[in-house]
């Protein structure tokens, strides 16, 4: 391919540094002035500095990352990408961390675009399959802590001293639900959950 070769590099946060990728890319021979680089996340492609390269892409480019999670964290997102760049805009991508991920032209004839394609499919199953792992695990480790009485959430609010004498009043027609809330230092709803709660447990009703 006979076009422009630019550099992408990308950490995700401000306090990360860039240097380990520009200098791969500029082993490489990406120009300096031919590198963008964000600071942000990898989760989907909405980076400032990523669209500005995307924008003059033109048919024989190249695109220069260290590594393919430098490109983005998702790999669905990562596929569509991907098959934008190389098909839609005919543009090449090189990822140096993995040399079976370049689409440029081989002067032995190998269909590069095809074995990108089928490894980036590869890595993309096993994302997938290793997040449904991570989600079973962490399934399995709330079930078995359940079962051994751990309580997730928020721990309930402790019920005040004063609570069931304010409870009796509210009950007898004395006060209102939004006094009865006030003398305990709660929100109506919280009071209202109380009450539900000693419903529910039978709890004697005075």
């Amino acid at each position: 391919m006979d076009g422009k070769v630019y550099g992408y590099a990308r950490v995700s946060s401000k306090d990360q540094n860039l240097d380990r990728q520009l200098d791969a890319l500029a082993e490489f021979g990406v120009e300096a002035d031919m590198v963008f680089a964000d600071k942000a996340s990898g989760k989907d492609f909405d980076r400032p500095e990523y669209k500005l390269l995307v924008a003059r892409l033109t048919e024989g480019d190249v695109v220069v990352v260290k590594s393919i999670d430098r490109l983005g964290r998702d790999y669905d997102e990562i596929l569509e990408e991907w098959r934008s760049i190389t098909k839609e805009l005919k543009s090449a991508i090189v990822v140096l961390d993995m040399p079976l991920l370049d689409t440029r032209e081989k002067p032995d004839g190998l269909t590069s675009v095809l074995i990108a394609d089928i490894v980036l499919q590869l890595l993309s199953y096993v994302a997938q399959v290793e997040r449904e792992n991570i989600k079973q695990r962490q399934a399995e480790g709330i079930a078995a802590a359940q079962a051994r009485g751990v309580r997730f959430g928020r721990p309930k609010k402790k019920r005040p001293a004063c609570y069931e004498a304010t409870k009796a009043s509210y009950l007898g027609g004395h006060i209102t639900r939004q006094e009865a809330a006030d003398r305990m230092k709660v929100c109506v709803t919280t009071f209202d959950r109380w009450l539900k709660s000693d419903r529910e447990e039978g709890a004697d009703v005075v």
